[in-house]
């Protein structure tokens, strides 16, 4: 990194920071702050949540060096699917219900019981611990800190953006990030293939197992994730944006189209992490692959610019759950639980930025693992949620309350204790070598078959 390479970056920030303060206020009404007074257009829609759900770039890296195009069909086509199905059961049904977020469609549905039961995962599911642990990674390579500070300035520099302007000042800068996340991707894609050639350089400087649909994985590792991929459909990055579009027709227009950019850039990193492997064939941390292919092979401006393409991956979902996080605790917890009066959630959502960024903070710390702490909350948030929210939405039956409730404390509850199995047996596995999500499945599934009658609520209207 030369002197105008930090100087790019540093120019993002101040760049992130006139986005994020540029006409707003302190006195904002909630609609205003949570949901950027539902005024979404679809390029604003398009950009934000192409470049939001898109955050885990430094673990795409690693496991398309380590793999290669395995990586697509891991961390590319199972949530394309469940992308292209919340579009076609969720979207435009969640825009017309005119509803904050989550709890407030399992309220409607179920009651408060349930809905504060599925704030408390919720709130849990959008911590941003990975996303802070991935921005520190970055800050080290860019100036040498210890993995601490990295996560503690990363933190506070995320929150800082979005404290005054809220869900609005999210989607200014991330719009901003998604043109430089495709834009750097594309240059080092370019520069590469003129360097080094196509097809046939990766085919004599790879594993042949690096182009096989599977890498060195099992078929069954491949398998579970389009499981874990089911949190897509719980997901709320993709309710709020739909419940801040200007109308329904733009939130399920939107999510198609940002589908396609998402597979424009998997092509884009996954083609990187391999031409790393190529490369780089003796790295020693393969989530480095990124940073020391941009190293080896940019030149002073270029690589300011890559860096901001990674930068901009990681941030542009950093800051969208830490105001998901907070949104849930001030709109769906304090709100819901204590009956504040609306005009006070601003406030609580700044309180909840505060709580949240010190929880996601200290838990970067603890995990130090991306991939550990995407599976581990996946693993437990998508049994507890996924069926009573779908037929709350979808079906001709849906679930009891009670049964809903019990649904999202049982089947979390369970697929938590599976989880924690690992720590029981000699070996480490799993009880039954089984993912802690199945059991969890399986019991929500069941209290849906027992616990279900004809609904009297047409759906989504």
């Amino acid at each position: 990194m030369a002197y105008i390479d930090y100087a790019i970056v540093f120019a993002y920030i101040l760049a992130l920071a006139y986005l994020g303060y540029f006409r707003h206020s302190f006195k904002q009404s909630a609609a205003n702050y949570v949901l950027a007074g539902r005024t979404l257009t679809l390029p604003a829609f398009v950009g934000s949540l192409v470049s939001t759900w898109y955050g885990g770039i430094l673990g795409v890296g690693e496991f398309s060096y380590r793999f290669g195009v395995s990586n697509w069909l891991v961390f590319g086509l199972p949530y394309y699917i469940g992308a292209f199905i919340f579009a076609l059961i969720f979207a435009e049904r969640a825009r017309r219900t005119e509803n904050y977020t989550i709890p407030d469609n399992l309220d409607r549905s179920y009651g408060r019981p349930t809905a504060i039961a599925g704030s408390i995962i919720l709130f849990l599911m959008t911590l941003p611990a990975s996303y802070v642990l991935m921005l520190a990674i970055l800050f080290k390579f860019l100036f040498g800190w210890p993995l601490w500070i990295g996560a503690l300035i990363g933190t506070i520099i995320s929150i800082i953006f979005i404290l005054l302007g809220g869900f609005r000042s999210v989607v200014r800068t991330d719009n901003l990030q998604f043109i430089l996340m495709f834009s750097g991707f594309i240059i080092m894609f370019i520069i590469l293939v003129s360097q080094y050639g196509g097809l046939d350089f990766i085919k004599k400087s790879v594993p042949a197992t690096h182009l096989t649909w599977r890498g060195t994985n099992t078929a069954w590792y491949i398998a579970v994730w389009y499981f874990l991929a089911l949190e897509t459909l719980v997901e709320p990055l993709f309710f709020q944006h739909c419940h801040s579009t200007r109308d329904a027709r733009i939130a399920r227009s939107g999510i198609l189209i940002s589908i396609i950019f998402w597979c424009i850039f998997d092509f884009l990193t996954t083609s990187c992490g391999i031409y790393a492997r190529a490369i780089l064939p003796n790295l020693a941390d393969p989530a480095s692959s990124y940073t020391e292919l941009a190293a080896k092979i940019l030149p002073t401006g270029l690589l300011g610019l890559f860096t901001l393409a990674l930068l901009s991956s990681v941030h542009s979902t950093l800051d969208a759950y830490f105001f998901l996080a907070a949104t849930t605790f001030s709109r769906d917890i304090v709100w819901r639980i204590f009956k504040v009066p609306e005009d006070k959630i601003p406030f609580f959502t700044r309180l909840g930025l505060i709580i949240s960024a010190i929880i996601a903070f200290l838990g970067a710390l603890y995990f130090k693992s991306i991939i550990a702490i995407w599976h581990d909350f996946g693993s437990i948030g998508t049994p507890a949620l996924l069926v009573p929210l779908f037929f709350a939405y979808y079906g001709k039956r849906k679930m009891k309350a009670g049964a809903a409730f019990l649904s999202v404390i049982l089947a979390g509850g369970i697929s938590l204790f599976w989880l924690l199995s690992r720590y029981l047996t000699p070996d480490g596995n799993y009880w039954l070598g089984i993912e802690p999500i199945f059991p969890g499945l399986i019991i929500s599934i069941l209290l849906y078959i027992i616990g279900s009658e004809k609904s009297t609520i047409l759906q989504g209207h």
